[in-house]
């Protein structure tokens, strides 16, 4: 290759005369891990001669593509957001202009100082495509409007926000509900913009025809609301930690939830979505394990214990490893009545997981026999029985469509 090329040079340049063409010269280098050949060619120039080096794999940048860090799926796993606290700050209006008209020939032209325009409003608006809180950020902040000029110029008005939430997005003030977005395209002004001040034109008058003053914008609306789903989820998987919540709403539906061998590995919900052949689909929540005493907030359980408050149904995941299994079913009840009345008595089905251990069989017909609610055993691991439970959901959630089809809001889907 490098004969061919000093042949085309010798070609195109032959009155040059490339000379001393150095072909294959070796360059043994010892404890070096780039090739040892390094083939390069000298032609003369005016004012002295060059080197040119065409295989020098030294200088040459490393190709192929670079080794990118491995991001864990924790880290790459979106989770659910059902409640946010915002801090909503409108714009303030922009301010007056004084000035005065002058041009040729007119020397009394008057006041000619434009009003400034007003601050930017902030709007939360309902959208059906929006299904989480989780792209609301903490603090909005509205535009300015912007300041008058003169010859009558008045400022531009500050844009509006638009802050866009689920259906059924309940927003508060002071543990009070202010407004209830439950149709698309519903829209609740938040906080109004400052108004414009005025300019010096404003003030013109029969008593005054010069007058000096202009007025600053008004400082713009500020609040703080939170915001909450009214319905998180159809259905809600609720258990004690290791109990295998994760794992399962891996093997029924699309989401993929971070799993590992130690508790609270959820500390935030996941909305997994059950699509049926009727292409109806039903949203399962993962809800962070809680622990006894959840109700006096032990382990964020308020926290945890709201996110089960907004799913329609229950499902209780039950870890058939432990030595007691149905205690755990008792405590659960226990809990969410301590934090809500009548929590535990809403649609629900019990769900044994990690039936694949050999001592879970034993255990499973003690399970039903005290009990008296349907228990579906099920192994999030190999997948058995999971066809069972993904129709039962289906039975789970059209009793509640016909429940609230049967009063007068329409249910939400």
């Amino acid at each position: 290759m490098l004969a061919s090329t000093a042949r085309r040079l010798w070609r195109f340049s032959p009155d040059t005369r490339l000379v001393n063409i150095l072909l294959g010269q070796e360059v043994k280098r010892n404890n070096s891990r780039c090739s040892p050949v390094l083939t390069a060619w000298r032609w003369r120039v005016p004012g002295g001669t060059r080197d040119v080096s065409t295989s020098c794999t030294l200088c040459a940048k490393v190709r192929g593509n670079p080794k990118k860090t491995e991001i864990s799926e924790k880290k790459l796993t979106r989770h659910f957001k059902d409640h946010r606290c915002v801090k909503l700050v409108a714009g303030s209006g922009g301010r007056g202009a004084c000035s005065f008209h002058s041009e040729p020939r007119k020397e009394w032209g008057g006041p000619d100082g434009g009003n400034g325009g007003d601050g930017g409003s902030i709007i939360i608006k309902a959208d059906r495509v929006v299904k989480s809180l989780a792209r609301v950020v903490p603090v909005y902040r509205a535009e300015h409007g912007q300041s008058g000029g003169s010859k009558n110029c008045y400022g531009r008005n500050g844009s509006a926000t638009y802050i866009y939430v689920p259906l059924g997005t309940v927003v508060k003030e002071q543990e009070k509900t202010v407004v209830d977005l439950s149709e698309n395209g519903q829209e609740y002004l938040a906080v109004f913009g400052g108004s414009g001040g005025k300019g010096n034109r404003f003030f013109l008058s029969n008593e005054n025809r010069a007058p000096m003053t202009a007025t600053q914008g008004l400082e713009g609306q500020e609040r703080v609301l939170h915001l909450e789903l009214r319905t998180m989820a159809h259905a809600g998987l609720v258990g004690f930690p290791n109990a295998g919540k994760s794992s399962l709403l891996r093997a029924i539906s699309n989401a993929r939830p971070a799993v590992a061998a130690y508790p609270f590995t959820t500390l935030n919900p996941h909305v997994g979505i059950v699509t049926y052949r009727d292409h109806e689909q039903v949203a399962v929540a993962d809800i962070p394990g809680i622990i006894r005493g959840a109700h006096l907030n032990r382990g964020l359980g308020i926290s945890f214990l709201r996110h089960i408050e907004r799913c329609r149904c229950l499902l209780f995941v039950l870890d058939m490893s432990s030595p007691e299994p149905w205690t755990q079913l008792q405590h659960l009840r226990f809990e969410l009545d301590q934090y809500e009345a009548g929590l535990s008595q809403r649609p629900q089905a019990i769900v044994a997981n990690k039936m694949d251990l050999p001592e879970a069989q034993d255990k499973l017909k003690t399970l039903r026999d005290l009990v008296s609610q349907r228990v579906i055993p099920v192994s999030a691991l190999t997948g058995q029985n999971t066809e069972e439970l993904i129709l039962h959901l289906r039975e789970l959630y059209d009793g509640y469509l016909r429940e609230e089809g049967s009063g007068e809001g329409k249910p939400t889907r």
